[in-house]
């Protein structure tokens, strides 16, 4: 029975979801065609771009020293709103048909905004230095009608952070495997690694929430190990995946060996936490976390760099060691005008100069892995550990497909695996079915799936 009741409520949200998306595409029918329609000074300023961007006040510091140097360089003066909640306020703008000239914001998003009409089409050619991006990154921002809808702008890939010093002082090794990895997190938990004689540490650090899809972006990485894919392409859509004997094994072991355990290998918060909330590994009492490279500068203020690693993710039973991979494109507003100071912009936030600013400072970087091909990201930032989290991106890295609009898979993905992860004696693949019909019906909902 509540196996049932969760599955309903699963396809209520994918109906309401689908309501809101239609209502806000209504919204917008028109606009590329149209303009703003604001009236607004800004709007009426050619030498002013309104940029939003989505950052916290740390990463927002960064921001404005970029666009200062690009204002300096090119007296194109930039009205720049960092942005948290980034989604609702762009669907309040677009209400009026008032977007923002510039958006950076993440690749998975731009099927969504794309269905949305919310992006000019761009053609590559048109933003100088466009030809220092390499294929694999331009392949994120191509639309299912084979046209551009972003610019790349910075690249990151999941690797896995450790306790080096309470790993050697347990006498134990780099993790290579899932069953390492296993190992190495009950170590962690039960032979006191702080030395402080109570049993007060934990093995890993899991953002395990439903919310914003946060189980299932970290998850993704454990699946892609698995042999997993959450949707397949088939001709010009695709079909759910997550029903095939892969995701069986792999969510059964995640299942039984993370999450339902008696021996503490992930913090007991895990199914309610978001990255915001996920603070045990830099507060010292957790010894990994497989998490993006953002982290660093943070870890290093608050642990030193000397008590941490970061290594590449352990292989799992599908014989590799694939993570998620993500990052921002750079999007532009679907209105008139302007088009020659956005392109200007845009080539300058992928220059070399652009990435170097946006990677370095005292603040986060909001540049992770550059875009830009000449630019190696351990050489700039004087640090061999980014050589691990780049050669993860170029090597070892999947991308959530980024055509369809995948923020209602990724929500009813993450939905279907916290509470698989939430009630012990639920049946694994009774779930997987579920989540695999419903995500047939997201697809059809978008006339994507075959």
């Amino acid at each position: 029975m509540r196996d049932r009741r969760r599955c309903i409520a699963m396809r209520l949200r994918r109906v309401h979801r689908l309501a809101a998306t239609c209502a806000a595409s209504g919204l917008l029918f028109g606009t590329a065609a149209c303009g703003s329609g604001s009236g607004s000074a800004r709007a009426g300023d050619p030498n002013t771009l309104e940029v939003w961007t989505r950052s916290d006040p740390e990463s927002a510091q960064t921001y404005d020293r970029v666009f200062a140097a690009f204002t300096k360089k090119t007296g194109i003066k930039i009205d720049y709103q960092p942005v948290m909640n980034f989604d609702q306020q762009l669907q309040s703008r677009a209400s009026v048909k008032d977007l923002p000239d510039v958006m950076i914001n993440d690749t998975a998003l731009m099927g969504s905004y794309q269905a949305q009409g919310l992006l000019k089409p761009i053609t590559p050619a048109s933003i100088s230095g466009h030809d220092e991006i390499t294929a694999k990154s331009w392949s994120s921002t191509a639309g299912l009608d084979g046209r551009h809808y972003g610019i790349p702008y910075s690249r990151q890939a999941m690797t896995l952070f450790v306790r080096k010093d309470w790993r050697e002082k347990l006498g134990l090794p780099q993790p290579k495997t899932w069953q390492d990895t296993l190992a190495l997190a009950k170590a962690f938990a039960t032979r006191d690694p702080d030395g402080d004689g109570k049993k007060d540490t934990y093995g890993m650090v899991v953002p395990g929430s439903a919310q914003n899809g946060y189980v299932a972006w970290w998850g993704a990485s454990y699946l892609w190990q698995g042999g997993v894919r959450i949707l397949r392409k088939e001709g010009s859509g695709y079909r759910p995946a997550m029903d095939s004997a892969a995701a069986l094994r792999t969510v059964t072991w995640m299942k039984k060996n993370l999450f339902c355990g008696d021996n503490g290998v992930i913090q007991p918060s895990a199914l309610t936490s978001v990255t915001a909330n996920t603070t045990n590994f830099q507060d010292g009492n957790a010894g990994m976390y497989l998490t993006g490279p953002y982290n660093i500068s943070t870890f290093d203020k608050a642990l030193g760099k000397d008590k941490y690693e970061v290594l590449p993710a352990p292989s799992g039973p599908a014989g590799n060691n694939d993570v998620l991979a993500d990052g921002e494109n750079i999007y532009f507003g679907a209105k008139t005008g302007k088009a020659k100071q956005e392109q200007t912009l845009a080539a300058f936030l992928v220059s070399p100069e652009g990435q170097e600013l946006a990677m370095t400072g005292d603040h986060q970087p909001v540049v992770r892995i550059p875009v830009n091909s000449t630019l190696d990201a351990a050489k700039v930032r004087d640090d061999p550990r980014w050589s691990v989290v780049q050669t993860a991106y170029e090597t070892a890295s999947v991308q959530f497909p980024n055509a369809p609009d995948f923020a209602p898979i990724k929500q009813d993905t993450a939905d279907a695996l916290n509470a698989i992860f939430t009630y012990c004696g639920s049946d694994v693949r009774s779930g997987l079915k579920e989540l695999n019909d419903t995500l047939a019906g997201d697809l059809k909902d978008q006339e994507l799936l075959k």
